[in-house]
């Protein structure tokens, strides 16, 4: 089983810059790939980014594309999501997700540990 915390969402003017963080426990990250999601009310959850168990792949919604970086961190067991130039339309409930020996896919379905999410709102 693998437990994840996500902690660093806040309030935020348009423009500004939050990183959040996914700490895991339970098992090591280094086996896992992780992907960041959000929703927005009455939206679907949708994949921001995710990163491959590996570190050698990633991916990015093309809305969060050169804003937005996915890291991680074996020996602290974290992974990060650096959010730069953020929007207004950046508001929602950020989730990570974990998926053993995955590939970084923005598919939902491929993760099977969340957690519990954090809300990021950007204010203009």
């Amino acid at each position: 089983q693998v437990q994840l915390v996500e902690s660093g969402g806040g309030l935020v003017q348009a423009g500004g810059s939050l990183r959040l963080s996914c700490a895991a426990s339970g098992r090591t990250l280094s086996s896992y790939g992780t992907g960041w999601f959000r929703q927005a009310p009455g939206k679907p959850r949708e994949c921001v980014a995710a990163i491959s168990w590996s570190g050698s792949s990633t991916y990015y919604a093309d809305s969060v594309k050169g804003r937005f970086t996915i890291s991680k961190d074996n020996a602290k067991n974290t992974v990060y999501l650096q959010m730069n130039s953020l929007k207004v339309e950046d508001t929602a409930v950020y989730y990570c997700a974990a998926a053993q020996w995955g590939s970084g896919s923005r598919d939902r379905t491929h993760y099977n540990y969340w957690g519990q999410g954090t809300q990021v709102t950007v204010s203009s």
